[in-house]
């Protein structure tokens, strides 16, 4: 299958100056720091969660546990695509936290939703809250980011990858066909 590279919709430093927003609108929203965690959704959910956790620590000078979260056994479409080996969840306690899911790009909302019913396998937050670096619309559930790096709108033929630096080299979000 061939992919054709349609547009970049977000450089290394947008990508920076998003993250950064997204971090203090967390802390304004959150009144600080003390009772969050920030959970990553794989596999680059993850690493922007990490990125997330790094500057709020450093805005607010208060360490912000973070953690990984397989979402692949509680997908809806389970039994119509394989299930991908991926690694496991990696956890902070999220029993009465503010619970922020950070995923790369929201498109239909499904990921969204296995995301919350994995969170509440490892117990129960006093809420969830959910960052997404591209929010690219065609929500199928009604499920709407509390943060969002950049709107971008796109054919539902289309798809937007994200690159982070610590897996692909560089960081850079672009819609791509094919």
């Amino acid at each position: 299958m061939s992919v054709t590279l349609k547009a970049t919709v977000m450089d290394a430093d947008q990508i920076r100056r998003s993250l950064s927003r997204i971090a203090h609108e967390i802390v304004e929203r959150n009144r600080g720091v003390g009772d969050v965690v920030l959970v990553g959704i794989l596999s680059k959910g993850d690493v922007l969660a990490e990125r997330l956790a790094n500057m709020l620590t450093g805005l607010e000078k208060t360490r912000v546990p973070f953690g990984r979260l397989d979402v692949t056994l509680h997908r809806d479409d389970l039994a119509t695509r394989p299930a991908a080996h991926s690694p496991a969840s990696n956890m902070p306690d999220v029993r009465g936290k503010v619970v922020v899911l950070v995923d790369d790009v929201i498109h239909h909302g499904r990921t969204a939703r296995a995301a919350m019913d994995a969170v509440m396998d490892f117990g129960r937050p006093r809420a969830i809250q959910l960052a997404v670096l591209v929010d690219r619309g065609h929500r199928e559930l009604p499920i709407r980011p509390d943060y969002v790096g950049k709107n971008v709108p796109t054919a539902d033929s289309e798809r937007i990858e994200v690159l982070v630096e610590e897996q692909d080299g560089i960081d850079q979000a672009v819609i791509v066909a094919g």
